[in-house]
């Protein structure tokens, strides 16, 4: 009951501020996603990883590595390579997503939409944790690498993103769809975050530890079932709040970690991660076959 609480409190406490802000900023959000896109002409490398604790298996780690790049203003794409490693089991590599999202008002507004699609080719092995759909518990990354490994899955995910700046906040709800391309039901879920800098105002000269370099935050996903069933019960639910942070030299640094709230979810995610902006790459890249 408590626990159920917290998951109704928190879900009205992040979704309750969707305002506008006239200039953009950079988000935290490990799992939710905001309407603010890369750069065009920008790579931004990415390595990410969790660590998880579970009940009926043993804990793991799973990194995995992104590349994206702003390819318009209104279009950002994303590749993904994911593995896992299980204590006292394996190493495994898990497989590769792609990932686009469409912005199409480029202008700010009091909520700005993205629409996101994602095409999987997963193994029942992979443990990234980057979203959580349908019935998704901590039970299901139990089974030993060596017979999840050889299950592959094919699936589409698409994400309706709904985000808002507003005096330093931002605040993003996504509203997610997954489906398993070998005639399974549609899977639904949920994230949603709320992050903001120490300060707002930049100092005259670049610093590594001035506050507005410091984000604070926090986000909350978890499953909404299948087209069988729309519910909230019987399905894995995650708080987590969020620190980063982002150095004038593209360097960003983010730490999250991530408690379950009911008995379906991993009861602890530890999750951390390093970037680097590649600034104008496109036009290098471009250069190189002039």
């Amino acid at each position: 009951m408590l626990r159920g609480s917290i998951l109704v409190l928190g879900l009205v406490v992040l979704s309750a501020c969707a305002c506008p802000r006239t200039t953009a900023q950079e988000t935290p959000y490990i799992v939710t996603y905001s309407h603010h896109l890369e750069e065009p002409g920008n790579l931004e490398i990415e390595f990410y990883s969790n660590y998880a604790t579970q009940e009926g298996g043993n804990d793991f780690v799973a990194p995995w590595l992104e590349f994206e790049y702003g390819v318009t203003g209104w279009w950002t794409t994303e590749f993904y390579l994911d593995s896992q490693t299980t204590f006292g089991d394996s190493t495994v590599f898990t497989g590769t997503r792609w990932e686009n999202r469409f912005r199409p008002l480029m202008r700010e507004h009091w909520i700005n939409p993205v629409l996101y699609v994602e095409f999987e080719n997963t193994t029942d092995a992979d443990k990234t944790l980057k979203e959580v759909v349908g019935r998704d518990n901590q039970f299901d990354a139990a089974e030993p690498n060596s017979e999840a490994n050889n299950s592959h899955a094919h699936e589409i995910e698409t994400k309706l993103i709904l985000s808002s700046d507003y005096k330093g906040w931002n605040i993003s709800e996504n509203f997610i769809a997954e489906k398993n391309l070998g005639h399974e039901p549609w899977e639904f879920g949920y994230a949603v975050g709320a992050s903001r800098p120490l300060r707002l105002a930049a100092t005259p000269r670049p610093c590594n530890f001035c506050r507005e370099n410091f984000i604070l935050g926090g986000e909350m996903y978890g499953g909404l079932g299948t087209t069988d069933v729309l519910t909230l019960s019987g399905t894995s639910h995650y708080f987590a709040p969020i620190a980063a942070w982002q150095l004038p030299s593209g360097v960003n640094l983010t730490l999250s970690p991530g408690f379950g709230l009911n008995d379906q979810s991993h009861r602890f995610i530890l999750r951390w991660g390093l970037s680097y902006e590649v600034s104008g790459f496109g036009r290098r890249l471009r250069s190189l076959f002039r």
